[in-house]
Formats: structure tokens, sequence, C-alpha cells
């Protein structure tokens, strides 16, 4: 290696410190948040520009006419760029103020948007990068919105709840994208299930079963690998979904958002797992090293079990949705039903706002008015959920989680954040995978 190239690597340990460091830069006092000083507007800013990234920036503008987006970040200037257009071209010139001076690439495009005059930043990296992000966000005195997933691994997880921790004594709202906690006709459902309508929960199934995911993009990821001499570590990143130590596998990147339904219900995290999974039919190398297909069957404090699939398997039949069972009565959740049968019914009629929308609007009600409303420890403790599904059935172990939430040592962090030679791990394999 040479000399420049070596200069250029950031390991893991170096990441976090210099993340930390950039932070108490921007660091103000624990007393509250001043925003807006002069005009009394919400200054926000964008760590990673991506698809989902820009129509978070999109959604929280229209959730409040204050916010005004005034720096950007991402590790690829086409990304930044594209973003850039899709927000000129989409957004009020007085809700897009970023110049070329606060538009930010590479690894540590992150700490300069943080650095920036903003009062939240946006965060939508691929998860891996979710704990290191949120940790030198908070250390900045920033409010944060964040994507779900919130880690990838219980290195990660534990990571995130201590940031959450420190937000409190710092007075900042964090707000999570799993945005159903946001939804009408969620909120109503469990508020009656809460109330007792349906008794003791003593089960439950979720599902997120799809066809295909993003064929498209895969190939032209795969293309461009072979063709434009990118790094291993650049087309991981840009193929992140597909990648288990960026994304988490799509049980942790999607069915997050069905297992965090259940642990609302029941009104905790499950105590044990068993899973199992595979890769049959997304084989081929664009693809990564993710399965497609898990089952696992969650058993919670009270001895209720709850099944859990989710697939993503082209030409099959979809099913995204949410059954909660208890001794009056069973409730059904979906992205658009609430309902409950038995001794207390109910159907939930009225449209609900976009939940888009809606969750960006209680996180900016919650800066206005000095009430923080911190959802990182909630949803660290439903991605734990859905990653120790993962790692039984990579396993094929079944796992209690105290043991994944205090013991295990696994952390997928690669050796350095630089355009580096990365081999992808292999494949999982049940009963050959080490459980760590």
């Amino acid at each position: 290696m040479d000399q420049k190239k070596k200069n250029s690597e950031i390991t893991r340990r170096e990441f976090i410190k210099a993340s930390s460091a950039a932070a108490l830069v921007a660091a103000i006092p624990a007393s509250g948040i001043v925003y807006g000083q002069e005009s009394g507007r919400i200054r926000a800013g964008m760590i990673g520009c991506g698809g989902r990234g820009t129509g978070a920036a999109l959604n929280c503008v229209k959730a409040s006419s204050d916010v005004v987006i005034t720096a950007m970040g991402d590790l690829f200037e086409d990304q930044l760029k594209k973003s850039y257009k899709r927000l000129s071209e989409n957004l009020p010139k007085d809700h897009l103020a970023v110049t070329k001076d606060t538009m930010f690439t590479g690894f540590d495009a992150f700490q300069k948007v943080l650095a920036s005059d903003i009062d939240m930043v946006i965060m939508a990296s691929p998860p891996h990068f979710r704990p290191l992000h949120l940790k030198a966000a908070v250390e900045a005195g920033k409010h944060v919105f964040m994507e779900k997933p919130v880690a990838v691994d219980p290195a990660g997880i534990r990571s995130v709840i201590a940031s959450s921790g420190l937000a409190e004594t710092k007075n900042l709202s964090i707000v999570a994208g799993t945005q159903r906690r946001h939804q009408d006709h969620y909120l109503e459902v469990m508020k009656r299930i809460h109330s007792g309508d349906i008794g003791e929960i003593v089960a439950g199934q979720c599902y997120w079963n799809q066809g295909g995911l993003w064929v498209e993009r895969a190939m032209m990821n795969w293309v461009g690998y072979k063709t434009k001499n990118w790094s291993d570590m650049e087309w991981q990143i840009r193929n992140w979904l597909f990648v288990t130590w960026l994304s988490g596998d799509h049980i942790v990147e999607q069915h997050v958002h069905n297992l965090d339904v259940m642990n609302w219900a029941v009104g905790s995290h499950p105590v044990e797992c068993s899973g199992m999974g595979g890769r049959q039919v997304r084989t081929e190398p664009q693809y990564g090293n993710i399965f497609d297909h898990f089952a696992v069957e969650y058993v919670y404090p009270n001895g209720a079990r709850v099944m859990s699939q989710c697939r993503q398997t082209p030409g099959c039949s979809s099913n995204v949705s949410e059954r909660v069972m208890g001794t009056k009565g069973v409730s059904f959740t979906s992205g658009g039903e609430g309902r409950i049968t038995g001794a207390h019914s109910y159907e939930h009629t009225k449209e609900s706002p976009n939940p888009y929308v809606q969750e960006h609007a209680d996180l900016i009600a919650s800066i206005k008015t000095g009430k923080p409303l911190n959802e990182a420890r909630r949803v660290a403790e439903s991605t734990l959920t859905a990653i120790m599904g993962r790692i039984s059935a990579y396993t094929g172990r079944a796992l209690k989680w105290e043991w994944v939430m205090n013991s295990s040592k696994l952390d997928l962090s690669p050796p350095a954040y630089d355009f580096i030679d990365l081999p992808l791990d292999p494949v999982a394999v049940p009963g050959e995978t080490p459980l760590i």
C-alpha cells in the first residue's frame, strides 16, 4: 500500500474519534436549542442524499413552512447532484438555501454538515453508518430525524442507546422513520389494544412478503462494478441494500416496521427467538450476500409467541401487515387498514394524514415547543429484534435477548472507511456460520 492511500484510510476507531471531535466543535449548551435565531426558521441539513434522504427532506419541508434545507452531504458526488436537482425542482426557492459551500462529499461529509449552521439533521445514509452519525449529531447538539433501521449489529445498537441517553440530557429530539407510530389508524388501534379491548395478548403474526426488489438497480450497479473500475467498497455501498454489513439484510432494513408494531402492541421487546431463512431465488452475485426469505418465531415476556415472515421473491403474493391475537379479540393493521374484531369491535374509517409527513410534523412541533420527543431507544430495540432474528436464521441457533443485547461481540464494521479492496463476506450457512 502506498503512503498516500494509507494516509487516506480511516479506521473505525479513528472514524468515531473524528466524528466526536467535529461534533464537539459545533456543540452547544445542554440547556436547550435556539433555532433560526434571526429568521425564526428551522435550518435542516441532510446526511445521505439518495432516494429516501431526498424524499425525507421533501416530507420535512411539507410538514412545516418554517423548514429550510441549508446543507447536504453524501459519499458520492453524483448522488448529491441528483438530490439537489430533485429538491430544486420540487421546493420553493425560499426553502432551499444550499450553496456550493454547504454541499459536501466523502466519508467525512457528515462531519461537515454537522459543523454547518443547522438546527436539525435528516440522516438517511445506509443503516451501518447510523450509530456513528447519530453519536456525532447528538454531541453537536442537533435535533435528528433518522431513517430506520438504526444499526446492523449489536455493537451499533448499544451506541444508539447511549446516544439516546445523551440526547435526553441535552433536551434534543430524535424521531425515527418508523412512520406507523405516527399514522392515525395505527395509533387508534394501539390505544384500544393498550386499553384492553382485545384482552391479554397471546399470539401474533407479522409479514413483509413482497416481490422482487430493484432488479434494475442491482444490474446497473453490477455493470458499473465491472466497467467503471469501482473498488469493492464503492460497489458495496452503491449496492447497499444487498450487503449485510450495510443494510442488516432485508429482515432488518424492511421488516423492522412490522416487528416494531408487534413490540408496540405487546409493550415490550421479545426475550428469545428462533429463526430460519435462506437464499433460494436471488442467487446471482449482483445481489450481494443477503437472504431472500426469513421466518422467525419470537417469544415475549408474557409467553406470547409471534410468527414473523419476510420475503423478496419475484412472482409471489404480497402481504405487509400485522395481526395481534388476544383473549377477547383480534386486531389487524396494514398500511391502509386498522380494525379489531371481538367483544370491542372497531374499524378505522377516517383517512390518515401522510405518515411520512406527519413524523416530521411531530418532530418539528417538539422542537418549537421545547418538549423533546426521543424515539431512539424504542427504535433501537425494534431494530435489535430484527437483528436477533437475522443472527438466529444465519447461524441456525435459538437466541436469548439478554445475550444478544449484552454479550454478543458481533460488529460488522469494515477495517477502514475508504475505497478499498473489501471481499464480500460469504452468504451465511445455518449450522456453519459462527455465533459471535
